[in-house]
């Protein structure tokens, strides 16, 4: 890249970061009413789309707003804080695209098709990769031209307004037995159905309900990748480490606006020790999910995929859901009773924060992972 180029690249530049900041009062302001209708925060996910932070992550050649890796995270991290559901369910969106990006720059992989079209027409991509994970669901029928899928894909964040649904079913194969296949289904074809299923404890925003495919014809062509049923496959090792410090960059975001909103409490409390060491708590908790969550945008910046990398992001992800956990639940305790009232908003990040407990690896598989790895036993053992 030549130095003029560069300077010109940097002075147009959008700065993600302050257009987040610049949007999180409003979402802000949606987030409660949609935690108590039990509705998707549509509003908050229109004005993203507005803004173009559906395509911020795509680089400038291909079309899109050039926001490194970091830098989403970043995002991801300042819209939690104002709202935990909307920051969750954009980044089901945004690990889907930094994949393909990852892809494309490092395995010149076919994907720069995708991100093309994410940046032209402002597609929002639907994730079900939390309920499939390893073994995947449903299953794939051989047609002519390709296969008709049947499927029920649960946790599907944002499927109400979502354009492609990147998922899986299970084909029998005569040969290779029980294979896995990747592939995108819009949400206009024929035979796809959402099923309104989201009535849940926390992230009541995030319209997570049920996606159901009912043979859905997906050609041959469609079909992404091919993998051994409940196998570990190098792309899942990708996906490890892409897809969840864009996640759990949600849940920093939500524990820290809990903690925001505690000290702001706390200054206008009487001073006594029992606030200082809870205050201190908090502040222990908070810096340790920081600074779990720094390690795993490190190893997504610089480190290639494998089961080694694996283990590093997945203990990352177990230390920074039980730090924001934690740290959330302190808020409420330095905030004191006040913060048992919804109208505070620290009741609504307790709830959402304990969504961080079930995205895989959960934490005991991720143990058994990690253990048998540092033991130098094989992981799908």
């Amino acid at each position: 890249m030549s130095t003029s180029y560069a300077i010109a690249r940097a002075a147009t530049r959008i700065d993600w970061r302050a257009r987040a900041d610049a949007v999180a009062g409003r979402l802000a302001d949606n987030a409660a009413r949609h935690d108590a209708d039990d509705t998707f925060v549509s509003d908050s996910y229109a004005l993203l789309k507005q803004q173009g932070f559906f395509s911020a992550h795509v680089p400038a050649e291909l079309g899109g707003g050039d926001a490194d890796y970091g830098e989403t995270a970043a995002v991801i991290r300042r819209l939690g804080a104002a709202c935990g559901s909307t920051a969750l369910t954009y980044s089901m969106h945004s690990h889907l695209v930094a994949a393909a990006l990852w892809r494309w720059r490092n395995q010149n992989a076919p994907t720069d098709g995708l991100l093309k079209r994410v940046a032209a027409e402002n597609l929002v991509l639907i994730s079900s990769g939390g309920s499939d994970w390893l073994k995947s669901a449903g299953t794939a029928v051989k047609v002519e031209g390709g296969f008709r899928i049947t499927a029920r894909k649960i946790f599907s964040s944002g499927c109400l307004v979502g354009d492609l649904l990147m998922t899986s079913a299970v084909y029998e194969d005569p040969e290779a037995g029980p294979t896995v296949l990747h592939f995108g289904v819009p949400f206009s074809a024929e035979g796809v159905k959402i099923h309104e299923t989201w009535r849940v404890m926390g992230m009541r925003g995030t319209g997570s309900h049920d996606v159901e495919l009912n043979e859905v014809f997906v050609p041959d062509a469609a079909i992404a990748g091919r993998r051994e049923q409940g196998k570990w496959h190098p792309l899942f090792h990708i996906i490890s480490l892409i897809a969840f410090p864009l996640i759990y960059a949600a849940y920093l975001g939500v524990a820290e606006g809990a903690r925001a909103k505690a000290l702001e409490v706390a200054r206008r409390r009487p001073a006594d020790e029992g606030l200082f060491q809870l205050v201190g708590e908090m502040e222990n908790a908070f810096a340790a999910a920081e600074a779990s969550h720094e390690r795993m945008i490190r190893l997504a910046e610089t480190a290639m995929p494998g089961p080694e990398t694996t283990s590093r992001v997945m203990i990352g992800r177990t230390l920074v859901g039980e730090a924001a956990i934690r740290t959330t639940e302190l808020a409420l305790e330095v905030a004191g009773g006040g913060a048992f009232h919804r109208s505070m908003g620290i009741e609504r990040a307790f709830r959402d924060v304990q969504g961080a407990r079930f995205h895989p690896l959960q934490q005991k598989p991720q143990l058994r992972y990690t253990g048998r790895l540092a033991l130098g036993l094989d992981i799908d053992g």
